[in-house]
């Protein structure tokens, strides 16, 4: 049995629960010393690939004794015109916490690439040991582990500076604060929670009344939050719903399934939401997924998701897979592009996540590897908080609720994210497990 879902990009599986319905499920191999050894996990990546991987046509076959890790085969074997980051190795441990719980082990908070020397703090989570030290958004993380930031991004060490995902690891933080203060503190890695559902507002628009959701990552416990939120926009008779999907990397399809079916209500119900199409070897796999009937579904006629580089998969995927039923605007800038997903291939203490198939709306639409274009750009503004109607991209989300159409300020910010979007993305995670989780 296999897990699907959407995730970083839009891939993944409950490893720990063995499935969960329809639309998840893991692959658990029978393992034995010798399958565990290194070349035993080469050769299990190697054989998975050359029969699930989407482009297992373009795979180059090195002798797989020459690598040290199956993470390393799997870097000089993936089809890097397409997928530099989506196929992805990580730990059964950090999987099941992850999409069971909305666990992961870390110091708690997201951060985002600002400039070429320059990182901020996107997002803090309660309970983690960086909002314990005062940690907010829009701070500035000035040193980590001792070194400059600038010279983290630099070298690129930026990337494993916070250390391995253990509980009691420690790294040493300096920052400034949005009003000028400097501090630093030694954070703690625990198991940190990440709100699923982590902000709801009602704002007027015009005549509309405007829901808004701030909405983290597609896994298990994001099923009765969205049932909460939704009733809750409901019982304040919310006629329209602003989306906020700028950090969501991704998750399981029938989350994705269900939001979309909350969303479109009677107007979408029993329509194709999206089609998976795999390679010639796994045609039998193919399938079709429709938006369900569920209870205290919105019936909205129109949507505005806010979305950045770091809205991937699974959030991609209710974009695209709307617009067939629906008017979606964009705001904010254009999306990470993963019109794939993967499955998840238990093997030792590790999962492996290739890409295995190609996902499209009703129309047969799935061309968005370069992301989906903002409608209407707005920045990111990390001076204010989310869910205040002052920030940029909220802002521009209730301008387009009441105006049906992007402000002025809208065309200035397109300007600024297409000089600054290259020189930025160099500052992406590489790794795919961790642009999907996006937090440490």
């Amino acid at each position: 049995m296999m897990a699907r879902t959407l995730v970083a990009l839009l891939s993944i599986a409950l490893a720990a629960c063995g499935g969960g319905g329809s639309s998840s499920s893991v692959i658990t191999p029978p393992t034995t010393d010798s399958t565990c050894s290194t070349s035993g996990q080469v050769s299990f990546v190697r054989t998975t690939l050359r029969d699930i991987y989407y482009w297992y046509r373009e795979l180059p076959d090195p002798n797989p004794a020459g690598f040290s890790s199956p993470e390393a085969y799997l870097e000089a074997v993936r089809y890097r015109p397409l997928d530099s980051s989506y196929s992805y190795i990580t730990s059964r441990a950090s999987s099941d916490a992850f999409y069971s719980e909305s666990q992961f082990i870390g110091v708690g908070l997201s951060y985002r690439q600002t400039g070429s020397t320059e990182l901020r703090v996107t997002q803090v989570f309660p309970g983690g040991s960086a909002a314990a030290a005062g940690l907010a958004r829009g701070d500035y993380l000035l040193a980590i582990g001792g070194k400059p930031v600038a010279e983290l991004l630099q070298t690129g060490e930026i990337a494993t500076i916070f250390g391995p995902e253990q509980v009691g690891v420690t790294v040493a933080i300096v920052w400034r604060t949005l009003a000028g203060e400097r501090r630093e503190a030694t954070l703690t890695k625990a198991l940190v929670t990440i709100p699923t559902v982590s902000a709801t507002a009602v704002f007027p628009a015009g005549s509309a009344r405007v829901g808004y959701i701030f909405f983290r990552n597609f896994v298990r416990p994001s099923i009765d939050a969205l049932n909460t939120a939704f009733a809750e926009l409901a019982a304040q008779g919310v006629t329209d719903l602003v989306l906020d999907l700028r950090y969501n990397g991704g998750g399981l399809v029938d989350v994705a399934q269900h939001l979309v079916s909350l969303i479109g209500g009677e107007f979408t119900q029993g329509q194709i939401f999206i089609q998976l199409t795999h390679n010639d070897k796994n045609t039998a796999r193919n399938s079709t997924t429709r938006f369900l009937t569920v209870a205290g579904a919105l019936g909205l006629p129109r949507l505005v998701v806010i979305q950045t580089g770091a809205s991937a998969s699974a959030s991609e995927t209710v974009v695209n897979g709307l617009r067939p039923f629906m008017p979606v605007t964009t705001v904010g800038d254009r999306s990470y592009g993963k019109p794939v997903g993967q499955y998840g291939f238990n093997f030792c203490d590790k999962v492996l996540f290739p890409v295995s198939f190609l996902v499209a709306n009703a129309l047969g639409e799935a061309d968005y590897f370069n992301g989906i274009p903002a409608d209407c750009s707005a920045a990111d503004d990390l001076d204010r908080a989310i869910a205040n109607p002052n920030e940029a991209s909220l802002a521009e989300a209730l301008y387009v609720m009441s105006n049906g159409r992007c402000s002025a300020r809208a065309a200035a910010e397109a300007e600024i994210h297409a000089d600054r979007r290259a020189a930025l993305t160099e500052g992406l995670p590489r790794d795919g497990w961790r642009q999907m989780l996006n937090a440490w």
